[in-house]
Formats: C-alpha cells, sequence, structure tokens
C-alpha cells in the first residue's frame, strides 16, 4: 500500500538538468551517458581505457544490502585498475530510509537511490544488479529479515544473478557470522552470499535459473572487512591477519588527473538523498578481505591469482589477445580510427568463437569501442517526451560517420515505429550527417515506462516482477530500441539506439530526457492523507491529466462503506494532451471514527484508468515519470486539540507541517534567520524537523533563543536527530545523549510508563488503541541518558530486547515544555494513523 506523500502528477522543481562533463573512461562506450539518455561522445583516452578493459577476461561481484553499503574505492579499483568486469548486487533499492532531497519516502525513494546508485556506477566503472527484495525499514535480527523478504526468493535471486553475470571473485561487504549485532539486511546480504556460493554450481538447485544461464562456480569468496568489524582499529592492528588479504587502492590514474579514492567519493557523492558527499583522498589506501571459500590466492595481493584472465581463457582466443595487444601497443590518440582495421580483425574472430558468456559480452564491446574510434554517432530522437500507447509521435535519425573509415548505413529498423521502405543503403562519408524521419502514425508501443518493480502490488518485503526477464535488472533499458545495420570496412554490424527526447533550455542548452509511453490520462487527489477532524464534509478535488489531446469521460470516486460522496460521477474534456481538469467531490464521514481509502477510477470509452502520474526532477539523476495507484486515506478521527499557531522548522525534509494543517493547526515554516525571541513569541508551540541539528548547521547559533522561548512558556518539540556530527548536550535547553536505540516492530507492546501525565490525558485521552496500525516501525535512535528533569513517557522494546524508555521525554523548564521525541511520527501522520494524530496534537497542547 503506497503511504507516502505524493502530489498529484507531482513536479517537485523545474531544475536545469545540468550536463556535467564526466571525468572519467567509466561513461566510455555505453549507450548510456552521465544521465542515461543522452550518447555517449568519449575521449581518446577513454577508449584507450576500454581496450585495456578488452583484454582483461575476469569479473568481480560485490555484494550489500542497500544503496551505500558499497564500498566504491574497491568497485572502482576493480574496474579501473585491475580493469576486470565489476558490479554491484544491492539487494534492496533504499526504500526504507529517509530523504535528505525531499519528501519522497518509501516506493519514490527507492527510485531515487535506484538512479544515484546508476550515477555512482557510472563514476566508479560497476555495473549495478538487485534483487527484489524490498528494503521494509531496520531490522535488528537476520531471522526477521529472511522472514519478510521469503529466504527462498531473495536467495533464488542472488543465485540468479551470480549465474548470470558469472563472477571470478565475490566479495562480501558485511560479516555472515555476526546475527543481531548489526542492520538485519546487512548480515542477511552476506548469509546469502556464502549460500549461494555453494548452490550456483549445482543445477539442482534453482533449476530454472541453471537451465537459462548455466551453472556457475566462482573462484573464491571474500569478506570486505576493515578495523570497524574489530571495535577499533588497536584490536584490528593485534589480529590474526594470515587469512586476510591486502589490497593497495590508493592508485593514481596519470590519463585522467584523478586518483582511485577522488574516483570513489566521486561516485559516493551520488548517494544524494542520504547527504554522503564525500571529500576526495590521494595516496596510499589498502583494503582487507578475509577469505571464506575457494581457493585461497597463492599471490596475496591478486585477487584474481590462478585464474587465467587472457583471451587463452577462451577456445580458440589466443590469436584475439595478441591482436588486441597490438592494437593497445599502437594505439594513436590523435587518431583512434587507426585501431580500426585490426579491431575489426578481431572482431571477425570474436564472433567465430564457440557461443558463450565471454563471446557475449566481449563482443558488445568490441563493437562499441570500433564506434568509438570511428566517432560514429547514431541517435533516435522523438518529437514528443511522452506519448499515449499507439499514439502519434514522430522519431527523427542521426547517423554521422567522424572517421576516413568506409562505413554505409544499410537499414534502419525498429519494433516500435516504422521508417520508410524506400530507404537504400546510403553511404556514410566523412562528417557528413545524414537523418531520416519515421512514418507518421506508426507507433505500435503499448507497454508504459515507469519503474518496472512497481508495476504490480507485492508484499510488505518483496516486489513483484512476474516478468522473468526483469528480475536484477535497475531499470528497464531499451524499451523502444532503433536498430542500425551498419556496414563498416566490409563488415555487417549492428547498433541499437533507445528512443531518446531532448529539447533545448534557453540557459542550459541541449537538456535529454527519457522518451516515455504512458497511459492517456491519469488522476489524482493532492492530499494523500485526509483528515476528519470532525463530522463536517470535505471538498475532494480530483485531478485529471491528459495524456493525449481531445479526450473526455467520466470520473467516479471509490470509497469504503458507511462513506458518503456526491456526485456519483463527473465528467470532463480536455483538449490537449498534458493539460488537466479538476472535478470536486464532497466526502461525508461515518459518524464513528474509523479509515479507508477513496479511488478516483475514470472511464474513458470502454477502457478505464485508475493510476496517478508521479514526476521526479533533481538535477543528479534522471527525469522520472512513476505510476501509482491513485488514491487517498480518509480518517476519521476523534481529536481534540489546544493551541492554534504551530511555528516549524525545517529539517532534513518531512510532511508534518501538511499534516498538522489537516487537523486545523496553522502552521508556518520559521527559517534560521527568523529565529529571533520576538518573532518565536506568536507560537503556541514550535516543532524542529527530523534530523534538523544534523543538516541545519545555523541551529547551533540559535539555541539560545528558542531555550528562551520555552522558558517564557512556550513549547518545543523537537524530533528525532542521530548523534553523528553533532555536539548533544547543546541539543535543546537541557542535556540528552542520544543512542542508537530504535523500536522497528511497529506492532510491538508500548507501557505507558507515565499514565498521569497530561500528555497522555489532554486534550485527548491516549490508550494502548492509539498505538495500533503503525507503519514500518515505532521509533529510531532515541536517548539513552537524560536530564532527571524529563519524565519519560513510554516504554517499548522489540523481541528479545530490553525495554527502551527514551523514546517520548517531557520536561517544564521554566514556564515551558521541551519535548525530545524518537517516535517516528514523521512516518505515522503522512501514513494516517489516528493514534499517531492524537498524540502529537496532546504534544503540541502542553501548555496552552
Amino acid at each position: 500500500m503506497i503511504l507516502g506523500i505524493f502530489g498529484s502528477t507531482i513536479k517537485f522543481k523545474e531544475v536545469i538538468m545540468r550536463i556535467r562533463t564526466a571525468p572519467l573512461f567509466f561513461l566510455l562506450l555505453c549507450i548510456t551517458s552521465l544521465f542515461a539518455q543522452q550518447p555517449s561522445k568519449p575521449t581518446a583516452s577513454e577508449i584507450y581505457h576500454e581496450l585495456q578493459k578488452l583484454n582483461f577476461l575476469g569479473s568481480a561481484l560485490y555484494i550489500a544490502a542497500h544503496p551505500d553499503d558499497e564500498n566504491t574505492r574497491l568497485i572502482s579499483y576493480l574496474s579501473n585498475d585491475v580493469k576486470a568486469r565489476t558490479a554491484y548486487l544491492s539487494l534492496t533499492r533504499g526504500d526504507g530510509g529517509q530523504n535528505l532531497v525531499g519528501p519522497e519516502i518509501r516506493e519514490l525513494l527507492g527510485v531515487i537511490r535506484t538512479q544515484e546508485l546508476l550515477a555512482a556506477r557510472r563514476t566508479d566503472g560497476g555495473q549495478q544488479l538487485f534483487t527484489r527484495a524490498n528494503d521494509f525499514g531496520y531490522s535488528k535480527h537476520p531471522d526477521e529479515t529472511l522472514d519478510i523478504w521469503n529466504k527462498n526468493e531473495v536467495l533464488s535471486d542472488v543465485v540468479r544473478a551470480i549465474r548470470k553475470f558469472k563472477p571470478d571473485i565475490i566479495v562480501n561487504r558485511f560479516d555472515h557470522r555476526s546475527p543481531g549485532s548489526t542492520h538485519g539486511h546487512h548480515t542477511s546480504s552476506a548469509m546469502l552470499s556464502f549460500d549461494a556460493f555453494d548452490l550456483v554450481g549445482d543445477a539442482t538447485k534453482y533449476p530454472e535459473t541453471a537451465k537459462e544461464f548455466g551453472i556457475w562456480q566462482p573462484k573464491r569468496l571474500f569478506f570486505n572487512t576493515s578495523w570497524w568489524f574489530y571495535g577499533s582499529q588497536e584490536n584490528f592492528d593485534k589480529a590474526d591477519k594470515t587469512n586476510l588479504v591486502e589490497v593497495e587502492t590508493g592508485s593514481y590514474y596519470p590519463s585522467l588527473g584523478l586518483s582511485n579514492g577522488e574516483i570513489a567519493s566521486l561516485s559516493r557523492s551520488m548517494h544524494k538523498s542520504q547527504g554522503f558527499g564525500s571529500t576526495g583522498s590521494r595516496g596510499r589506501q589498502t583494503e582487507y578481505l578475509e577469505f571464506l571459500k575457494g581457493d585461497f590466492p597463492s599471490e596475496k595481493g591478486n585477487l584474481f591469482d590462478g585464474i587465467n584472465t587472457t583471451w587463452t581463457r577462451l577456445e580458440g582466443g589466443a590469436p584475439i589477445g595478441v591482436l588486441l595487444a597490438e592494437v593497445e601497443k599502437e594505439f594513436d590518440f590523435t587518431n583512434p580510427s587507426a585501431s580500426v582495421p585490426k579491431l575489426l580483425q578481431a572482431f571477425d574472430l570474436i564472433r567465430k568463437l564457440p557461443e558463450g558468456h565471454w563471446k557475449t559480452v566481449k563482443l558488445e564491446a568490441i563493437k562499441n569501442i570500433i564506434a568509438a574510434c570511428t566517432g560514429l554517432y547514431l541517435e533516435a530522437v522523438a518529437s514528443e517526451q511522452t506519448v499515449a500507447p499507439k499514439g502519434e509521435v514522430k522519431v527523427t535519425i542521426e547517423a554521422i560517420n567522424r572517421s576516413k573509415v568506409s562505413m554505409t548505413l544499410n537499414s534502419v529498423n525498429s519494433t516500435v515505429i516504422a521508417f520508410p521502405n524506400s530507404l537504400m543503403a546510403t553511404p556514410l562519408p566523412y562528417n557528413k550527417s545524414y537523418s531520416l524521419e519515421s512514418v507518421e502514425q506508426t507507433f505500435s508501443g503499448t507497454e508504459y515506462s515507469a519503474p518496472y518493480w512497481l508495476s504490480k502490488k507485492g508484499t510488505l518485503g518483496m516486489y513483484r516482477v512476474d516478468d522473468k526477464s526483469l528480475i536484477g535488472v535497475p531499470e528497464r533499458t531499451n524499451q523502444f530500441p532503433v536498430t542500425f545495420y551498419m556496414t563498416i570496412d566490409g563488415r555487417q554490424i549492428s547498433y541499437e539506439r533507445n528512443i531518446v527526447y531532448k529539447y533545448n533550455d534557453p540557459v542550459a542548452g541541449e537538456v535529454y530526457r527519457p522518451f516515455e509511453v504512458l497511459p492517456e490520462v491519469t488522476s489524482a487527489i493532492s492530499e494523500k492523507v485526509l483528515i476528519f477532524a470532525s463530522n463536517d464534509a470535505k471538498e475532494i478535488p480530483v485531478i485529471v491529466r491528459a495524456g493525449r489531446d481531445n479526450i473526455s469521460g467520466t470520473v467516479i470516486l471509490q470509497h469504503p462503506s458507511g462513506w458518503v460522496v456526491t456526485p456519483a460521477q463527473h465528467s470532463f474534456s480536455i483538449s490537449q494532451k498534458g493539460q488537466q481538469q479538476t472535478v470536486i467531490f464532497t466526502v461525508q464521514p461515518p459518524k464513528e471514527q474509523h479509515d479507508g481509502y477513496i479511488k478516483p477510477l475514470v472511464q474513458v470509452g470502454d477502457a478505464y484508468y485508475d493510476t496517478e502520474l508521479v514526476t521526479i526532477d533533481y538535477d543528479h539523476i534522471p527525469f522520472q515519470s512513476v505510476l501509482l495507484p491513485s488514491e487517498a486515506k480518509v480518517v476519521h478521527i476523534d481529536i481534540q486539540k489546544k493551541g492554534q499557531h504551530i511555528g516549524y522548522i525545517n529539517g532534513a525534509g518531512d510532511a508534518i507541517p501538511e499534516s498538522l494543517k489537516q487537523i486545523g493547526y496553522t502552521v508556518t515554516t520559521i527559517l534560521p534567520s527568523e529565529i529571533t525571541s520576538e518573532n518565536l513569541k506568536q507560537f503556541d508551540a514550535i516543532v524542529v524537523g527530523i534530523r534538523a541539528y544534523n543538516t541545519v548547521p545555523e541551529l547551533d547559533f540559535k539555541q539560545t533563543e528558542l531555550n528562551t522561548y520555552v522558558n517564557n512558556g512556550g513549547t518545543l518539540l523537537l524530533q528525532y536527530n542521530t548523534s553523528r556530527g553533532m555536539n548533544d548536550t547543546e541539543l535543546g535547553p537541557l542535556p540528552l545523549k542520544l543512542s542508537r536505540d530504535r523500536v522497528t516492530d511497529e506492532n510491538s507492546e508500548v507501557e505507558i510508563l507515565a499514565p498521569n501525565h497530561t500528555v497522555l490525558n489532554s486534550p485527548n485521552k491516549i490508550t494502548q488503541n492509539d498505538f495500533k496500525n503503525w507503519v514500518q516501525e515505532r521509533g529510531l535512535y532515541f536517548p539513552g541518558e537524560w536530564d532527571p528533569a524529563f519524565t519519560p513517557i513510554l516504554g517499548m522494546h522489540d523481541k528479545g530486547y530490553p525495554q527502551t524508555k527514551g523514546s517520548l521525554l517531557v520536561a517544564k523548564y521554566g514556564k515551558g515544555h521541551y519535548i525530545y521525541t524518537g517516535l517516528s511520527f514523521f512516518r505515522e501522520l503522512p501514513a494516517g494513523v489516528p493514534g499517531a494524530y492524537r498524540l502529537f496534537a496532546n504534544l503540541l497542547s502542553l501548555g496552552n
């Protein structure tokens, strides 16, 4: 169920998509470029680097649980120094975390972090893989994790990834032997990898993928350890390192002017939604890998020791290696096309190899290198960014040969759009552009372009992916392919390009966006949770958006039993694609407390549509269109409140201000510069957003004003922060010390420690019923120590763990009240949890 705050056709900001110049060879010869739509335009040094990788036949797979778990330093080293084909298998897409760049959480955050991982891999040279596991939030033990994930299914995905990628070595980020000592997802990722190492070579285990990809046996399995896993640097220095392999990863790449550590930091910095900006490092850097399984390397510094990584690995491959060694030795940086004749000879030899994994991989690689050496530019550009299934769009292809190599464009073909049958074999002379337009009204694409793993409802722990070919891939690529059939110096070679869209921005210039097929109509309710704090009816706007010109139909609002919606339906008519029309329904709640979902259903002819289009537009990832169920939660709450004017100091980003407005509060955002004793007097209570003290440095200089506000009778409510990079003693007017205590089970028992405290009795009587139906967790990063002036209100714990009492602390300070809470109100209020609203209203009512 979608419980986050999604806007109707949300466009969070119109951002100029800055086209940064990539500092690395990693972009080389992929169809994708920095933002995954632009044609690649590699430099000579980038081409040379890919030649070096062409001559290395070895693969490495790094495995962990989330976006940001990966060691970008080691991935970059393996890809750029060793020249190995390297991938990161992240079991989840990071859906359960927080978002430092915007309000998206859950599914939408997973979309953002997927793209951040792809940006990281484009930076450090790796590839990105996933399983179907859903990041459901923090887990304290792998038993819980694997139960929620469905261990067998996720293990099958790990086996699939290994059999498909065929790594010679596997590196785990986490220790499989430490259940309960760290995030359950972390330990689970290592445990699954440890088990999969022995399963992938057995055809009777997960036979479907064994049949599809063949069995495979990696050479060795490592655990990427460090002093952190030993508790301290001192412990690590004393430890027996007989079983450890040391790898020096501090390489410097003169042709790039960058060290491996600098590349790694650029990659790490792509995780912007997590605030992981990283400063580059230079000089020697040692990584430690503990040997777990397989053959221990005789040469301890060589992870591929004993593995044949040359072309002699393949039957008939020796002549190819000799030929490509000559190409590498003779490479002319001023004229890469001089390498084409020998590259074509090697291409011919590779095509004659027996069918197999490395043939497929290297054939595609050498094709792209040949294109790069000739400066071959191929592109298919749509006239519109979006189109409805079988809609009207024109596609223009461009082909240009920027070398003296003989080249002919024989034909152009596509499964989704037609090109003129009259196209004849067309020579491509040096630096002369050729273009061709598609036949109008022939677009036949019908499959929507939104993230594939969100197309069907899954479970709490697993995404549903019916198309087995998509399991493990980050996103659908080349969904709308155009194939260019070429003759290059007498060889028949084809290249595939996905249809893209581009336009000219007055400031940014040429801007690329993905070409997308979207429904002909979508609908949305702007507010995703509608709180009825009284028996009064509300007018609910439903926004209908046209995905094509001249569309009309009707809209009904499906609703729970007991709720009354009028009128029964609305008609709409929209003349232009992209325009919107709003229709208003009146919704009357039942007399008793109740919650459910209202869902717009749009009928156009005989077809029905029930999805919402959400767009995500940030400058560090590609523009994203996401299709989600169109719905809003309606909640009739028995709630009272005192006070009216609330000041809100934003932190890392949450939707609590909007939630408070739902129950009738007047909420004003307070900028750091506006935190003055005089300005704060107008507010009945002040709320500080999540992680504000971690993300808003100005608060360090404004604490005196906030303390004065409380001392003079105000109510100050601080939501959770983390101890990293913060002086705990300055967190509010009374000292407390943050810990890493958290309660991850949203259904865990809650003990009321202070039953007579005002905060549990006025204006709403808080009972055990108010802690039912919470989502994802109870709370996180509770204080472990606090000033005696605080009263702990609630006790709670996960199964098998001691009770924590720091989730909600309330203290009198002067004439006012100071509250610190790690309860996950930032999740519960947007999810429409009635008890969370009632408790939050009591907190804000203190002193009123």
